[in-house]
């Protein structure tokens, strides 16, 4: 599992980067602390803070352009509010999220009963990549396309890994599976994403090809 594709934003220096995970983490447990005593803005400021981050996992799951999107982003925060008491650790909070957001997402598609995507990407809105330049939004563009086309089961770790940097351990929490079985997972999910991603010239300058192999 050495060649996942990551698309992502220049990084700051190591020195920022420290300082803006210390800010997160305060915020983080003040925001936490603000749920547990029922403020009345706390609510709102979890959504503000976190609901992009639910946004995100809830489009991977339910694929994009689904029809119950917002609905299921409430029930995820109206979740969060009522089992905050829960969480014991405020650094553990987006992991926490994201796992409510997977089994909240799931839910509603075994009450669906089905078993495919309502409609690929090039049928909905696309996802906007605002911080990046034309090339590397085509190529967000098509690794969205490819999730569209896989399985659920691949397509879940494969984005929580590859987008959200998340590691084993917090894949197999918020999947609720284990570490050996995620490790399976990204295997089959990879080698299917990288397979699709040769029928995509924008992704070849990230597979280091000039053209699709035969």
């Amino acid at each position: 599992m050495g060649r996942v594709l990551h698309i992502v934003p220049p990084s700051d220096s190591e020195a920022h980067v420290a300082g803006a995970v210390r800010d997160d983490a305060a915020d983080d447990e003040a925001l936490v602390a603000a749920l547990k005593a029922r403020e009345p803005s706390a609510a709102q400021s979890l959504i503000e803070r976190h609901g992009p981050l639910v946004s995100r996992v809830l489009m991977r799951v339910l694929g994009s352009g689904d029809s119950e999107h917002a609905d299921i982003l409430q029930e995820v925060i109206v979740r969060a509010w009522q089992g905050i008491g829960q969480l014991h650790d405020p650094r553990a909070l987006r992991g926490w999220l994201t796992q409510i957001a997977v089994f909240t997402a799931r839910g509603a598609i075994r009450r669906r009963k089905r078993r495919r995507w309502l409609a690929f990407f090039d049928e909905v809105p696309e996802p906007e990549v605002r911080w990046a330049g034309p090339d590397v939004e085509e190529a967000a563009r098509c690794v969205y396309r490819i999730f569209d086309r896989m399985p659920v089961d691949e397509r879940i770790p494969l984005s929580l890994r590859m987008i959200d940097g998340l590691d084993l351990e917090a894949i197999a929490g918020a999947c609720d599976m284990s570490i050996a079985t995620v490790r399976r997972r990204l295997v089959r999910a990879e080698r299917r994403f990288f397979k699709l991603a040769r029928q995509f010239e924008a992704l070849w300058p990230w597979l280091g090809k000039e053209a699709p192999s035969s």
